[in-house]
């Protein structure tokens, strides 16, 4: 079985690393985004993703886009000849790539991924999404030959641990702030300014994207040391209420995980007076731990 793993973001390189240190072989292919944190990830990735064949393509994002997905699609078509398998995390351009014979597994957690979605979900074979996804704000995407596999838990439940955060807050708090820079397909109309005077009272530590000047792989360590986040990024926000970090969540964005996310009182959305007040209340993260890994390891290996 040669696979290839399509890595478009720095998140799915954390999603899919136990994925690749389980199931990848030396014959397998990396097609990575040519994003300065996913060049990060690739860099830095010894001990946490297998040394792979990499591939780097445009990100089809901003002007030229067009031309930038059409060279991606070509250069994409090259690189998964011979592949038995196309591992796709909201990358659609791989999966129209990856030969007719191969198995396209589609991933997603972001309904409103519409583009990506209508791009996918004719060509994959496979599409793979959680159980609180949101139909009604996935558009056409389960319309589709598809088949339909559902996981239990969130995709930080793959890749992250529980952990427990300082029970008492330092003075001044501390607070990682990632900011986005909001040329994203999906995420224009989502993003909401973070007002500077709230980072007045703080001891801020910076993890804009693309700023980000620490080893990536140990993000998580940071977060899990922090006193609280504030975000502008959906991603960065579950990961940190899913390690115990009270979170800001500064965004319109709706997501069935934020949903899910929203039922613990770590998440706080932009009212930043009920954040300020969650820092001197800590809690325990959730007891529960769905082995979401081993439900997408085993999906992934038994098609």
């Amino acid at each position: 079985m040669r696979r290839a793993w399509v890595i478009d973001h720095p998140a799915h390189a954390r999603l899919l690393a136990p994925l690749m240190r389980e199931l990848s072989s030396s014959e397998d292919v990396i097609v990575a985004c040519e994003r300065k944190e996913v060049q990060a990830m690739i860099e830095y990735g010894d001990g946490h993703l297998p040394r792979r064949r990499t591939i780097w393509v445009p990100r089809a994002t901003g002007k030229g886009r067009y031309r930038k997905a059409l060279s991606r699609l070509f250069k994409s078509k090259r690189a998964l000849k011979g592949c038995d398998q196309v591992i796709s995390i909201g990358a659609p351009l791989e999966i129209r790539a990856a030969p007719k014979s191969a198995q396209r597994i589609y991933i997603t957690d972001t309904e409103v991924n519409h583009l990506a979605h209508k791009l996918a979900r004719n060509k994959a074979t496979d599409i793979i999404i959680p159980n609180h996804f949101r139909e009604d704000l996935s558009g056409l995407l389960l319309l589709t030959k598809a088949r339909i596999h559902r996981i239990e838990g969130l995709h930080g439940h793959v890749h992250l641990r529980p952990s427990l955060r300082p029970r008492v807050a330092s003075s001044p708090p501390k607070i990682l702030l990632r900011r986005l820079k909001g040329d994203g397909v999906h995420d224009d109309n989502e993003i909401k300014p973070i007002t500077e005077d709230w980072l007045s009272s703080f001891e801020i530590t910076l993890a804009d994207e693309d700023e980000f000047s620490g080893d990536p792989w140990s993000l998580d360590r940071l977060i899990a040391s922090m006193d609280g986040v504030i975000t502008q990024s959906t991603t960065l926000a579950s990961e940190a209420v899913l390690l115990g970090v009270p979170t800001l969540l500064v965004s319109n964005a709706q997501r069935g995980f934020l949903d899910v996310l929203g039922k613990n009182k770590l998440l706080i959305r932009n009212d930043f007076s009920a954040f300020k007040e969650l820092l001197n209340q800590p809690e325990e993260p959730d007891s529960e731990w769905p082995d979401t890994r081993q439900q997408l390891t085993q999906i992934i290996e038994n098609l």
